[in-house]
């Protein structure tokens, strides 16, 4: 064995002793909090740059290369197998259920999320007592944001009698909570097609699918600008988790969140109900809140790192803010 083979060996026995201790550590606390789904491994260790995700008994495996290593081709396929190896080993897991994909850094402008596999067949996984289809083999993501777990718990616990709105609603999960919470009614925004109908059933799968809670196929941003002008309802409670940039043909123009969050803050603030509570998060980690967005927000507190579950090593991975809507009288 050469130097450089005893090296390899010693660097993926890290990554294999840190998997396992933690393992030991989260599948019992994942337990106790009734996640069937949730983070293993988060680049933990900087050589070894994955994210181990458990959704029930299948492995979603994510590459970040970092981009010296995109230089090396043969180095990295050779630690991918090292690492697929480990994970399969440690996790119990057959290599034929996971699923291993790589994240390539995106030029900024250009949508980070399209399709890379076809047909993958769904799978249930539960969350805090709920019910959410994931897919784990046709797109970079899974359905199920899992770092916004904490923020979805609140949500449910502020949702009863109230009116939600859930603008970029992706599958729904936000809307599921709302209405598992009590919501009396619950509006979901979305422009694709694919995403409402995984979260019409998502809501079905939780015994939640009734005339109160209506998703709508639109441009949010479009949708919110135009009905902020002569709002038709006003919610009290509102999610907004929007891209950090998206272009469709469907779209009006490009969405892209730090030059067109002001505007978006703004038509947001003229849906709510005074006192209203708005939940606004993005994963750009450039993003900069400004100043014109809130000034007519009676209460702004960003919740970050706190938002971020404890499976999650990178407290970067979003931020999240809890904005208030003055009281009668106030605006």
């Amino acid at each position: 064995m050469t130097t450089a083979d005893q090296g390899s060996g010693a660097a993926v026995g890290m990554f294999e002793n840190r998997l396992r201790k933690n393992a030991r550590h989260l599948r019992k606390w994942a337990k106790a909090r009734g996640l069937t789904a949730f983070r293993m491994y988060d680049r933990d260790i900087p050589e070894y740059p994955y994210a181990v995700d458990l959704y029930g008994d299948r492995v979603h495996l994510v590459e970040y290369p970092r981009r010296q290593a995109l230089k090396k081709a043969g180095g990295l396929e050779e630690q991918r197998a090292e690492v697929l190896a480990a994970v399969a080993a440690v996790l119990e897991v057959s290599p034929e259920h996971v699923h291993v994909k790589t994240h390539l850094p995106q030029p900024w402008g250009r949508s980070q999320y399209g399709r890379v596999g076809q047909g993958s067949e769904r799978l249930v996984v539960e969350e805090q007592g709920l019910k959410f289809q994931v897919n784990l083999g046709d797109y970079l993501d899974t359905g199920l944001f899992m770092d916004h777990r904490l923020t979805r718990a609140r949500v449910r616990e502020e949702a009863r009698g109230k009116s939600f709105l859930n603008l970029f609603c992706y599958t729904g999960a936000f809307t599921v909570y709302a209405a598992a919470g009590g919501a009396s009614r619950t509006l979901s925004v979305d422009l694709s097609n694919t995403y409402l109908d995984w979260a019409e059933e998502n809501l079905a799968l939780n015994g939640l699918s009734d005339a109160r809670h209506t998703l709508l196929r639109a441009d949010a941003l479009a949708w919110v600008l135009a009905e902020s002008k002569a709002p038709q309802e006003r919610f009290d409670l509102v999610v907004c988790d929007p891209p950090s940039f998206s272009t469709s043909k469907k779209m009006q123009g490009t969405f892209n969140v730090q030059r067109d969050h002001v505007r978006l803050l703004e038509g947001i603030r003229e849906l709510m109900t005074p006192g209203g509570v708005l939940y606004f998060s993005t994963n750009f980690l450039g993003f900069e809140l400004k100043d014109s967005a809130i000034r007519d927000y009676e209460g702004v507190e960003e919740l970050t790192p706190g938002s971020i579950p404890e499976d999650f090593q990178r407290k970067e991975i979003h931020r999240c803010w809890r904005m208030v809507a003055p009281r009668a009288g106030r605006r």
